[in-house]
């Protein structure tokens, strides 16, 4: 099974992600964000907490990545990434409608 991270760095590089907590909340908003990513080592937990909850109203998937370090690689950032989300999954698209239906059982 591929992980949330191979996703993400796949819609990358074919498609289009949004990177950082504001930018994430925005594409939830718009309805625009396929797979929301947020870090489960971000602290404050403020700074993130909201994000299921926005994505559950909008039935947009939201996954808690175990690293935000991973998260940034993923994005290609070198830095950590608090939250990160699929706009566009490009060539990834049958892996991520699968990613989303495992997660869900």
């Amino acid at each position: 099974m591929v992980s949330v991270y191979e996703i993400i760095e796949k819609a990358r590089k074919t498609g289009k992600v949004e990177k950082g907590t504001n930018e994430v909340t925005k594409a939830i908003e718009r309805g625009t964000a396929k797979l929301v990513a947020y870090g489960a080592d971000v602290e404050p937990k403020e700074v993130i907490q909201h994000l299921p909850i926005l994505c559950k109203e909008k039935n947009i998937p939201c996954i808690e990545a175990d690293k935000k370090e991973k998260l940034g690689i993923a994005v290609g950032l070198n830095v950590p990434c608090a939250s990160a989300c699929i706009i566009d999954a490009g060539e990834t698209e049958k892996e991520l409608e699968g990613f989303i239906k495992n997660q869900k059982n």
